[in-house]
């Protein structure tokens, strides 16, 4: 079925050919989305297994945030440093030095992340500042003062008002203006039957990752089916919504919305309920 608007599953996205002395010593690393889809940002898919690091590293021409989804390791930002697991969320500020290791020896580590107001890799102005060092690892893991590290389980649920759709079981947000972020950064759960109604943002662009589960997805004329591993690209004023469709199984998502620091500045609109039409596909 021919889509309007980009819906890609990471298992259909080719693994990048990075070069590792560039730094690039990551496992698999995947692009999903992009300005080729016509986003303005682009996201990444990357699998780091045992020993696996992405080297030192900065961005000149944007800020990038990583959403820790399986695993744990040490980051660095400048010289100082960070233990990171299941559940961190992370911004990385423009011009700054940074690293991911992970130091298990039998897991892997799953981050998803975004180059914000980058359409590839080569707009975000990346280069390589050098090797992670014993000495590097061997630092004290105190903590980050440039960028934001905040974890979800220290993240209170949002109680968003269900009469403008939002019948969301629970809905987060780690990063936003509210902590320094120009970019809103969510992480939503809709238990079986919870559905974000029909709506659109008329000041952004919606990226979100399905990281579980199994849903109805709907943007302007499409309606597709959506489960883990899907990224779906929404640009700005498109009427979109997700409709979980399991008796068991909750729907886990992470998003953001490009360019607001909460969900008031997108300009968000409720449009109206997901009908037993739409639910046809």
């Amino acid at each position: 079925m021919s889509l309007m608007y980009p819906l890609v599953h990471v298992d259909d996205i080719p693994i990048e050919k990075m070069e590792e002395k560039e730094g690039w010593a990551i496992s698999e690393f995947r692009l999903p989305i992009s300005g080729e889809n016509g986003s303005s940002t682009t996201v990444f898919h990357s699998i780091f297994r045992p020993g696996s690091t992405h080297a030192k590293h900065l961005h000149t021409n944007c800020e990038e945030i990583a959403v820790y989804l399986k695993g744990y390791g040490v980051v660095g930002q400048g010289e100082e440093r960070a233990e990171v697991k299941e559940g961190h969320c992370r911004l990385m500020p423009k011009g700054s030095t940074h690293f991911f290791y992970n130091e298990t020896k039998d897991e892997e580590a799953v981050v998803v992340g975004f180059y914000l107001g980058a359409k590839s890799v080569k707009d975000t102005g990346y280069e390589f500042c050098g090797k992670v060092t014993e000495d590097d690892l061997s630092m004290p893991r105190q903590g980050l003062s440039d960028g934001i590290l905040v974890h979800l389980d220290d993240v209170n649920s949002e109680k968003m008002n269900e009469g403008e759709g939002w019948s969301i079981t629970d809905f987060r947000l780690p990063l936003g203006k509210h902590n320094g972020s120009s970019t809103t950064l969510f992480r939503a759960s809709f238990q079986p039957g919870a559905v974000h109604k029909k709506h659109l943002h008329e000041n952004c662009e919606e990226i979100y990752y399905i990281i579980s589960g199994h849903g109805l997805a709907g943007a302007g004329p499409d309606r597709v089916e959506v489960r883990g591993g899907h990224f779906h690209y929404i640009p700005k004023g498109v009427e979109h919504f997700l409709y979980n469709l399991s008796d068991t199984e909750s729907i886990e998502a992470i998003g953001i919305y490009i360019g607001s620091g909460s969900v008031e500045d997108t300009g968000y609109r409720y449009l109206g309920d997901v009908t037993k039409d739409d639910l046809k596909i």
